[in-house]
């Protein structure tokens, strides 16, 4: 899948989304590319840099070599490095939200389910999520802000709003479960459980990177996913 295919809703099942959620290089067969082609192959030219286990902070020269132009040619596509980081972000939450939300529904509609089906369904966004990473190793250092050193604040900040999201909506999705446990704070015992499977979704987005992309994000995922839900 590519950036300008995940600009509309996504109308695929959640598994086949993951399955294809990728920024993969497209075959270069024309000297001229159409336009906004040439922003696209930018983005897949950094996220493929980005797979690169140890690899330095990424310069928009070596960038710009990678793609045999010039770096003027790459600003006349972005303002900058740190919009270029904007359209990876962009790609992270358009397919990762369109996943939860087929899962869990919009963010603030209030969730009409079982306990049963709002663990299911917090275990599936987990599941998604750490899928998308493993399909897509250089985005991970963008989620886990390792490929975000030394560049824009406004980059971090945005991927620390993107993981409170996606804490936000496994906490509805586990509060029916305290709720029938019969907790007189359902609410507060549904973020701890909401923030422990956060916790566990950032060690294994972390461990991906710094063992090189080595030890898989989905590693023995359902048993783990058994003992936290």
């Amino acid at each position: 899948m590519s950036v300008s295919e995940v600009l509309t809703p996504p109308t695929e099942t959640a598994e086949t989304v993951v399955a294809n959620a990728t920024l993969e290089e497209q075959p270069r067969t024309r000297k001229r590319p159409k336009p906004g082609e040439r922003r696209e192959q930018i983005l897949q030219a950094l996220a493929s840099m980005l797979e690169k286990p140890g690899s330095d902070r990424i310069t928009t020269a070596a960038l710009a070599a990678n793609l045999s132009v010039s770096e003027a040619a790459l600003y006349r596509h972005f303002a900058s490095k740190a919009q270029m980081f904007e359209g990876l972000i962009d790609f992270i939450e358009q397919t990762v939200f369109g996943l939860v939300q087929q899962v869990a529904g919009r963010e603030g509609e209030p969730l009409d389910c079982t306990p049963e089906d709002g663990a299911r369904r917090a275990a599936r966004i987990v599941a998604l999520l750490l899928q998308f990473a493993e399909r897509n190793p250089g985005m991970v250092r963008v989620l886990v802000g390792d490929a975000l050193l030394l560049e824009h604040d406004r980059l971090q900040a945005r991927m620390n709003q993107f993981f409170d999201r996606i804490e936000s909506t496994l906490r509805q999705c586990l509060r029916p479960a305290a709720g029938a446990l019969g907790s007189s704070t359902p609410t507060v015992d549904a973020q701890v459980a909401a923030s422990v499977l956060m916790s566990f979704v950032q060690g294994r987005l972390q461990r991906y990177v710094r063992t090189g992309f080595r030890r898989q994000p989905t590693e023995h995922l359902d048993a783990s996913l058994a003992m936290l839900i």
